[in-house]
């Protein structure tokens, strides 16, 4: 049986027909499928963790909105030595993600770089895959200068790859003048600081949480999973418990993480559960919608981190016991979707005051735009089109970056920084992110020690390959 549109719809192809950009659903999909990327990988990539979290997670990134291919020079093979792939062979890995390996790179598609790789080409659009303590971020080569791609915060690498493909997308789209031009980035020890200026206070991490409740296995909870996997657990260090009552769908492999088209139809608390299991966590599933009859028991985690777009879901935070709540919300229209949020309760107002279910959510009505008319025309009927034209605009990277802050606001306030009451910024400018910090307090939530190895080294590669277009 054929999947309704609105189920099977890939979820950034929405974009081009909510804005107008295209008469056709096919021709949205044909846009998609004329986005490309190389990403080249200098000689750092067979013995630096950081560099291989970055190439596997722009890979897996990148694969589900550039629909033309991501292909991966420079990469002969080299043993995987981060906890995202089980494979031992990298370009094993990298295959499975969705990736090409390639000769060379295309003189038509832009160039993500990470380590240290010379361009042969450099009037190609191309950027530096860059991090350093809790920064990450995308400098073009042309500008001659990058971070030094440290291993202090494994979440740094991700996030930068996450910038990345944020960048990527908006130069294909040709909707934001400066993509390919500026240096991008983040902070995940100071979101309203400039990403670009070193920061002594950065520490190395030494705590990581250790119980956790996870509400929501979709875009944004399974960018927690992917994330938490990053960081250097010990064995059975980290115990989840998962929520979610819906089942994977043809859409979500455009826009999560975690899913490709051999598990859809699958519970997506039993698809995560998988996943984390493999990588040596604990879960326990509750496949039931949250709401105000969800009650915390007190052998339970005491943290949850909330991933829905729910508003009576939200509302209920913090009626079900638990004793700190980070949650993050995605931006959902063609003009808003690259935008992300994040609150943390308690907090200065509570979650039934910004969520009030007696409101009624006002979304733009993007009926009347040419590709709506057409499926009408095709036969498509009035409930489908409602359906489908009420379905949020996704891209994946969007939402790695809200999942970046979520995590880091646990490993801040478990490692001697602020603690942040909302988070609001934008992937299109991340110098305009707003924070506002709170009142930091003892993390007494279950936590347990680690040690960063001291051999990663990044940047510290014997010579630099050369990339050909």
């Amino acid at each position: 049986m054929t999947e309704p549109l609105y189920i099977s719809l890939h979820r950034t192809a929405k974009y081009f027909m909510d804005s107008g950009r295209v008469q056709t659903t096919e021709e949205a999909m044909d846009l998609l499928k004329s986005f490309g990327l190389t990403i080249a990988v200098g000689p750092e990539i067979h013995t630096s963790q950081a560099a291989q979290v970055a190439l596997l997670t722009l890979v897996n990134l990148a694969r589900r909105t550039f629909l033309a291919g991501v292909e991966i020079v420079g990469l002969t093979d080299a043993p995987v030595l981060t906890g995202l792939a089980l494979e031992t062979s990298l370009t094993d890995a990298v295959s499975n993600l969705g990736g090409r390996i390639a000769s060379r790179a295309r003189s038509d598609w832009p160039v993500a770089v990470i380590g240290a790789v010379q361009m042969q080409t450099p009037e190609a659009r191309a950027w530096r895959v860059t991090w350093q303590g809790w920064r990450g971020g995308v400098v073009p080569v042309r500008d001659g200068w990058a971070m030094n791609d440290d291993a202090v915060m494994p979440l740094a690498p991700a996030l930068a790859a996450a910038v990345c493909a944020a960048e990527v997308f908006a130069l294909h789209a040709g909707d934001h003048p400066l993509a390919g031009k500026r240096a991008s980035g983040l902070s995940l020890w100071r979101p309203e600081s400039d990403w670009t200026e070193a920061d002594e206070t950065e520490p190395v991490l030494a705590f990581l949480p250790s119980r956790l409740w996870l509400i929501g296995l979709g875009n944004l909870g399974q960018a927690y999973s992917w994330l938490l996997a990053c960081l250097p657990y010990p064995p059975s260090g980290l115990e989840l418990v998962l929520q979610d009552f819906d089942r994977l769908a043809f859409s979500n492999d455009s826009t999560s993480i975690l899913t490709n088209l051999d598990v859809l139809g699958r519970m997506k608390t039993r698809r995560a559960a998988e996943w984390l299991e493999a990588r040596g966590f604990t879960t326990y599933l509750e496949e039931r919608r949250f709401g105000a009859w969800t009650q915390r028991q007190v052998d339970e985690p005491a943290v949850a981190l909330c991933g829905v777009d729910n508003a009576t879901a939200r509302a209920a935070l913090e009626d079900a016991g638990f004793e700190l709540v980070v949650e993050s919300g995605l931006g959902a229209g063609p003009q808003s979707f690259r935008n992300f949020s994040m609150h943390t309760f308690p907090g200065p107002g509570r979650a039934s005051e910004l969520w009030p279910t007696t409101l009624s959510v006002e979304t733009s009505d993007v009926s009347h735009m040419p590709a709506y008319s057409n499926l009408k025309d095709k036969g498509v009927d009035a409930c489908g089109l409602a359906q489908l034209a009420s379905r949020t605009v996704g891209v994946p990277f969007v939402g790695l970056v809200a999942a970046a802050l979520v995590i880091s606001e646990l490993l801040r306030r478990l490692n001697g920084g602020a603690s942040y009451e909302v988070i609001a910024g934008s992937v299109t400018c991340f110098g305009d992110v707003e924070a506002c910090a709170g009142e930091s307090g003892i993390y007494e939530f279950g936590f347990c020690t680690v040690e960063i190895k001291t051999g990663d080294s990044a940047g510290e590669g014997p010579s630099a390959n050369a990339v050909e277009a």
